[in-house]
């Protein structure tokens, strides 16, 4: 039986819904349905790329019988809200990270998408980019070894341009939910069970919000981590996985392609290549379509993306830094 076609719909039209009505057009498809806080921009992207639903409100979608999967590309303080319409509707949603703003929400979010049977995933490149995949298996195999110590930089220079998303606190700001959720979800990937040990130390912009964080971690399997993360100054996206064996080094490590493995004992380098970083959102389109057509969320990882979640709360906790209105 041939199976029916499911028609995405995407809320806000910035980089991420270029790349994924892109990723539509390698699955052979477009996007069904658009709609943006600005409606004009909303009705130019549809023109782009030949979209012929256009809302004039966001309820619309909600309530669009045709609307299968919902893509929300919005800024993170507008997830929740979107997210508990979309799911109270029947619809399966993809969201981009960081995927709400604390576990509260989170976890409110997995109890409603399992009561509706739904698929609830954060577009996380991590845990579908194949090089991920094919590292993991690698690991697991116990090739190198269990894995020790991970390491792992990520940083960016941003202007002190205090009403950007990226310092600006009413939009959920700073670097832990804007960056450190890639740097914590690859710790997380190599870890065999989520840290429970979690010790920081953070630098405030000006605006209260975390502009620069060191962060150890360790679990009960001995397996630690130091992630450094800064929003006003440049890093390269580096991660370091080391085994007993030998270590794993990926640089610009969100939608790696490629890595290299180094014997511990020899010194000798070998590449291992999988994918290609432009097909990052291809990659996940593709995982979370397969998710909904079986029902078995497994490859979309929400497990790793709460126990992430759960992290980052914690640490904003410990640092008092809470948002406008959150409620943890």
């Amino acid at each position: 039986m041939e199976q029916k076609e499911l028609n995405w719909a995407v809320i806000g039209v910035g980089v991420i819904a270029n790349e994924m009505a892109q990723a539509l057009a390698q699955m052979g498809k477009k996007l069904y349905a658009v709609w943006n806080r600005t409606h004009e921009k909303a009705v130019s992207f549809a023109e782009k790329y030949g979209i012929k639903k256009v809302y004039d409100r966001i309820e619309d979608m909600f309530l669009d019988e045709d609307v299968d999967i919902i893509y929300i590309t919005s800024p993170h303080n507008t997830h929740y809200p979107f997210m508990k319409a979309a799911l109270e509707h029947g619809k399966h949603i993809l969201v981009e990270k960081s995927i709400t703003l604390n576990s509260r929400e989170l976890d409110e979010m997995a109890v409603l998408a399992e009561k509706n049977h739904l698929i609830l995933a954060e577009a996380m490149t991590i845990w579908h980019m194949p090089l991920y995949k094919k590292l993991w298996g690698i690991v697991e195999s116990g090739e190198l070894g269990k894995v020790q110590m991970i390491t792992v930089n990520f940083g960016s220079f941003k202007e002190y341009d205090m009403k950007n998303r990226f310092f600006n606190m009413n939009l959920a700001g700073g670097a832990l939910l804007d960056i450190g959720v890639y740097a914590l979800s690859i710790v997380r990937s190599f870890m065999e069970n989520a840290p429970e040990m979690v010790t920081s130390q953070w630098l405030p912009s000006p605006t209260g919000s975390d502009e620069q964080a060191a962060i150890l971690l360790k679990n009960t399997a001995s397996q630690m981590a130091a992630v450094a993360l800064s929003m006003h100054s440049k890093q390269p996206k580096r991660a370091m996985i080391s085994c007993e064996k030998g270590y794993i080094e990926i640089m610009e490590f969100p939608r790696a392609a490629k890595a290299v493995l180094v014997d511990a004992e020899t010194g000798e380098r070998k590449e291992c290549v999988a994918g290609e970083t432009e097909n990052a959102l291809y990659y996940e389109m593709t995982d979370m379509e397969e998710a909904v057509r079986t029902g078995d969320a497994s490859v979309m990882k929400l497990s790793f993306s709460r126990d992430v979640m759960d992290i980052m709360t914690g640490l904003r906790k410990d640092w008092g830094m809470k948002y406008p209105g959150e409620e943890w």
